[in-house]
């Protein structure tokens, strides 16, 4: 992707400024967020070298029919990210997830911008029994979080059949990598596994550990946006990102205990509320429609991730 005008919404955050570091080379970049999870050390040195910063939320319509104005594609990341904080608080999780993406697209519609990649979640499918989730089972949300996100791709699906609006919903399942936020209260697991070993600390396992997750690398989350965002004939579509393998919770702390060479056991604490049990991703469509080949296991993404936080806290 060359000589693009782009905007990423949650710019600052994760997989946000992931992309737009990706991108910022060859690309017009503006990283649109309001600080509220984002963080500014993660594009500092972005925005020194060009990339414009809007300190803005998607909660306000106006601001953003301003910022996609010649927009070739909209990279919609922001979002309350975490189930926890949904449950403490739904009308929140409601207004910046819902509202705030009916926003976006709106302002995208009007401003006929190029496509929309909307990113939803794997928290769509609740504790469905399958053992691979395909995006043909019925979502099963077991959060307001996982709510808003299903409900945000039935509105890009009905974007593209009413407007024409060129939108896709991308489904990550559990990704990590470097630029993840381990100290949020809300964090993702392995950020938080990696903080406290780095302290010689006990990480903290919530339920029994036997849980499964399908992680992913953030680099292949950030190559499936990209052809989310250039494939032709793809309106309209929910499709998994994930590596299509499942792990435990138990065996990621094993693993990363390994790479510390730590002599720490965990620890053990309640299951939280809203939280599935079991997640494995189909992303069979994935590969048909967008090419989508997971270059990263799960050996050599944790040693990049633990890399980078270990350089990160010198």
């Amino acid at each position: 992707m060359k000589n693009k005008k782009i905007v990423v919404t949650g710019g600052a955050g994760f997989i946000g400024s992931n992309i737009a570091r990706k991108l910022a080379k060859d690309n017009q970049i503006t990283i649109l967020d309001n600080f509220t999870t984002g963080r500014r050390k993660n594009i500092d040195d972005l925005v020194a070298n060009g990339v414009s910063l809007i300190k803005d939320d998607i909660r306000n319509i106006s601001m953003l029919k301003r910022i996609f104005k010649g927009a070739d594609y909209v990279f919609h990341q922001a979002a309350i990210a975490s189930v926890p904080l949904s449950i403490q608080d739904p009308i929140l999780a409601n207004e910046v997830n819902l509202t705030g993406t009916l926003n976006v697209l709106v302002a995208a519609r009007d401003n006929n911008v190029g496509r929309v990649v909307f990113a939803s979640s794997c928290a769509v499918y609740g504790d469905d029994p399958t053992p691979k989730k395909a995006e043909t089972i019925i979502p099963k949300p077991l959060s307001p979080y996982a709510v808003t996100k299903m409900i945000g791709e039935h509105y890009c699906r009905v974007f593209h059949e009413i407007y024409g609006l060129s939108a896709v919903s991308l489904r990550y399942f559990n990704v990590y990598g470097p630029y993840q936020d381990p100290k949020s209260d809300y964090a993702a697991a392995i950020p938080k596994f990696i903080e406290k070993l780095q302290r010689d600390k006990p990480p903290t396992i919530y339920g029994d550990g036997r849980q499964t997750r399908d992680f992913v690398f953030v680099e292949d989350v950030v190559a499936a946006n990209i052809s989310a965002a250039e494939k032709k004939s793809i309106d309209g579509q929910i499709i998994n990102i994930a590596s299509g393998k499942d792990t435990t919770i138990n065996a990621i702390v094993t693993k990363l205990i390994k790479l510390f060479k730590s002599g720490v056991k965990p620890v053990y604490e309640e299951e939280r509320k809203g939280e599935i049990k079991y997640s494995l991703a189909d992303i069979t469509k994935a590969g048909k429609l967008l090419g989508y080949e997971p270059k990263f296991n799960l050996e050599s993404g944790l040693k990049k991730t633990v890399e980078y936080f270990n350089a990160a806290s010198r």
